[in-house]
Protein backbone atom coordinates (compact mmCIF):
# COMPACT_ATOMS: atom_id res chain seq x y z
CA UNK A 1 0.00 0.00 0.00
CA UNK A 2 2.81 2.39 0.83
CA UNK A 3 4.47 1.79 -2.54
CA UNK A 4 1.38 3.12 -4.31
CA UNK A 5 1.38 6.20 -2.11
CA UNK A 6 5.07 6.86 -2.81
CA UNK A 7 4.44 6.48 -6.52
CA UNK A 8 1.64 9.03 -6.36
CA UNK A 9 3.87 11.45 -4.50
CA UNK A 10 6.50 11.10 -7.23
CA UNK A 11 3.98 12.35 -9.76
CA UNK A 12 3.39 15.43 -7.64
CA UNK A 13 0.07 14.31 -6.22
CA UNK A 14 -0.45 15.07 -2.56
CA UNK A 15 -3.32 14.29 -0.21
CA UNK A 16 -5.73 16.99 -1.43
CA UNK A 17 -5.20 16.08 -5.08
CA UNK A 18 -5.79 12.37 -4.45
CA UNK A 19 -8.93 13.20 -2.47
CA UNK A 20 -10.21 15.39 -5.31
CA UNK A 21 -9.57 12.63 -7.87
CA UNK A 22 -11.38 10.09 -5.67
CA UNK A 23 -14.34 12.45 -5.34
CA UNK A 24 -14.54 12.99 -9.10
CA UNK A 25 -14.40 9.22 -9.71
CA UNK A 26 -17.16 8.71 -7.15
CA UNK A 27 -19.33 11.34 -8.82
CA UNK A 28 -18.73 9.97 -12.32
CA UNK A 29 -19.26 6.29 -11.64
CA UNK A 30 -21.35 6.22 -8.47
CA UNK A 31 -20.72 4.14 -5.38
CA UNK A 32 -22.15 0.94 -6.83
CA UNK A 33 -19.84 0.86 -9.86
CA UNK A 34 -16.53 1.45 -8.05
CA UNK A 35 -16.14 -2.11 -6.65
CA UNK A 36 -16.83 -3.50 -10.11
CA UNK A 37 -14.23 -1.19 -11.65
CA UNK A 38 -11.64 -2.11 -9.01
CA UNK A 39 -12.35 -5.82 -9.53
CA UNK A 40 -11.73 -5.40 -13.26
CA UNK A 41 -8.56 -3.46 -12.58
CA UNK A 42 -7.34 -6.18 -10.22
CA UNK A 43 -8.01 -8.87 -12.82
CA UNK A 44 -6.10 -6.85 -15.39
CA UNK A 45 -3.09 -6.43 -13.10
CA UNK A 46 -3.14 -10.16 -12.25
CA UNK A 47 -3.28 -11.06 -15.94
CA UNK A 48 -0.36 -8.72 -16.67
CA UNK A 49 1.73 -10.24 -13.87
CA UNK A 50 0.93 -13.77 -15.08
CA UNK A 51 1.99 -12.81 -18.60
CA UNK A 52 5.24 -11.32 -17.34
CA UNK A 53 5.94 -14.48 -15.33
CA UNK A 54 5.30 -16.64 -18.40
CA UNK A 55 7.73 -14.57 -20.45
CA UNK A 56 10.32 -14.80 -17.67
CA UNK A 57 9.90 -18.60 -17.50
CA UNK A 58 10.27 -18.94 -21.28
CA UNK A 59 13.40 -16.80 -21.20
CA UNK A 60 14.93 -19.01 -18.51
CA UNK A 61 14.06 -22.15 -20.54
CA UNK A 62 15.71 -20.66 -23.63
CA UNK A 63 18.88 -19.90 -21.65
CA UNK A 64 19.18 -23.52 -20.52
Amino acid sequence: MMLGLKTMLIFGLGGPEILLIALVVLLLFGGAKIPELMRGLGKGVKSFKDGMKDIEDETKKADE
